[in-house]
């Protein structure tokens, strides 16, 4: 290849920081015989020596390739774009419209950088993100950087300026479309480890922190900092090559998935509790308050050691309703629900007006006969547990609902009880849209004698209009039998907002 253009603007990449040296490994090695879990993105140094972190501008790189995220058309209206089309010259612009001239959602495709010091740009059309279609736009937004690093692979590319292709001109939310975008260039380099020497990512100063603080989980630069990325990966890190992977379709080779097996306390707190399901049959005739899962009853000859340890008893309850629910969740984790997930009637949908994640029930599609209590509870914790550390929004569709998708009240208390207090403590709003008089009466009921501290946070919506004026539309994912019920019973043009609606909404 010839040589890299050369102009009093660029900027050399060979004086940047690498991010092997922006932090020096530690000399400390595990220890021989350990048994402790092994990462899936172990430290490698001579990977880490690959990439850059850096907030140059785009057109000034001396690489062989930049990216350049535009839309399908390729004329984008937006800074970057604009300034690589203005740096590379009327030739760039030419070959743009006259030979490549479209270019689809989740492509890359290759032209000439001409007057710009980098020799190839990487054109990419990253997706449009809306929330019923998560999942399409994860799996295309990891098509434009795989497709990307091919072409380095194919063109023998060897140093590359790779931008946000996943950008907030498309509404994709900057810190997932950085994980995918991370990941996917860590898997490469270990399967292609001599395809590229340097991969800069290139960021704004709005998304800098961002890839800074994501960085080290799927490239950490020591020991240390690899133990601690295992713990803040997050659930999905994608198949081999880093694609997303879709759990509902991954198939089990198994017969009759069992529980897990737990021998001792230290491996499943939940082996002194009684099984959840007769838990769930006996509660719908006895007081649940007086249930010992409920309770959440010790051992009792355990509690009065550890009151002469010191330990309060307010302190002791606290540290047993946390031991407990770690125990349900360990036990959510570990089983495969996606008959659950498949009725789709608890998922995690977008944000609220503030960025507050969304969590949907939607009770028509819960049926109590069909459904395995046990199971529904275990699915809730897996899918909430996620958004429950920080401030998030609930919503629940009682549209068309009857007395078969109706969980007994005592269901619901042991559920309740059963969750920690993360999830009373960050709950901000509980909507209830197209509420009944019985809905209403059962809602007082339980705010009113099982939980009261969530009774200010709970509020009945209509409509689904009301609901847009808390949460914008395309960040929820709403059933069409909802919106047909809706416009049955409104009208098809209503929007009359709520006198009592939460101020700062």
């Amino acid at each position: 290849m010839e040589p890299l253009g050369t102009r009093d603007d660029m900027v050399d990449v060979n004086k940047l920081t690498r991010w092997n040296l922006t932090q020096l490994p530690e000399a400390s090695e595990r220890k021989t015989g350990s048994e402790e879990k092994k990462s899936p993105f172990p430290w490698r140094n001579d990977l880490n020596a690959k990439i850059i972190l850096c907030t140059c501008n785009l057109t000034q790189l001396s690489v062989h390739a930049i990216v350049h995220p535009s839309n399908e058309h390729l004329n984008d209206q937006n800074p970057v774009s604009d300034e690589i089309f203005h740096q590379g010259g009327p030739a760039l612009v030419k070959e743009v419209r006259e030979d490549i001239r479209v270019c689809k959602t989740g492509e890359a495709k290759l032209s000439k950088g001409y007057n710009l010091p980098a020799r190839y740009v990487i054109h990419s059309v990253g997706p449009r993100y809306n929330v019923k279609y998560i999942t399409a736009a994860e799996s295309a937004l990891y098509s434009c950087y795989r497709n990307t690093l091919q072409l380095c692979r194919e063109h023998s590319i060897r140093s590359l300026g790779l931008s946000c292709i996943h950008t907030m001109r498309r509404s994709y939310p900057p810190e997932q479309g950085a994980h995918i975008a991370i990941r996917t260039v860590r898997r490469f380099l270990e399967k292609h480890p001599d395809a590229l020497d340097t991969v800069l990512f290139v960021c704004t100063d709005d998304t800098v922190e961002i890839y800074r603080q994501i960085l080290p989980l799927y490239f950490p630069r020591s020991i240390k900092e690899e133990e601690e990325a295992m713990s803040l990966l997050p659930e999905d890190i994608g198949n081999e090559d880093g694609e997303p992977v879709i759990q509902e379709r991954q198939i089990r080779i198994m017969d009759k998935p069992a529980f897990a097996a737990y021998r001792t306390q230290a491996e499943s707190p939940l082996e002194e509790t009684i099984d959840l399901n007769k838990a769930f049959e006996t509660s719908v005739a006895i007081d649940v308050g007086h249930h010992p899962f409920a309770n959440m009853e010790e051992n009792p000859d355990n509690s009065k050691a550890k009151v002469l340890q010191g330990i309060s008893p307010a302190e002791h309850r606290r540290a047993e309703a946390r031991r407990r629910y770690e125990g349900v969740l360990k036990k959510a984790r570990s089983q495969d629900l996606t008959d659950i997930a498949s009725l789709r009637c608890l998922y995690r949908s977008g944000t609220d007006r503030h960025g507050r994640p969304v969590i949907v029930f939607v009770g028509k599609n819960f049926s109590v006969r069909e459904t395995d209590p046990e199971r529904a509870l275990l699915y809730m914790v897996k899918v909430m547990d996620t958004v429950v550390d920080s401030p998030y929004v609930v919503v629940y569709f009682h549209t068309q609902t009857n007395s078969s998708n109706h969980p007994p009240m005592n269901y619901l208390k042991l559920a309740y009880n059963m969750l920690d207090n993360r999830y009373k403590k960050n709950l901000k709003y509980f909507y209830i849209v197209h509420p009944t008089w019985w809905s209403k009466l059962a809602t007082w009921f339980f705010t009113t004698f099982t939980a009261s501290d969530i009774k200010p946070k709970v509020h009945s919506l209509s409509g689904v209009q009301y609901l847009y004026t808390k949460i914008n539309p395309d960040q929820l994912d709403i059933p069409q039998f909802i919106h047909e019920h809706d416009i049955k019973t409104n009208g098809p043009r209503y929007y009359v907002p709520e006198p009592d609606s939460p101020e700062g909404l």
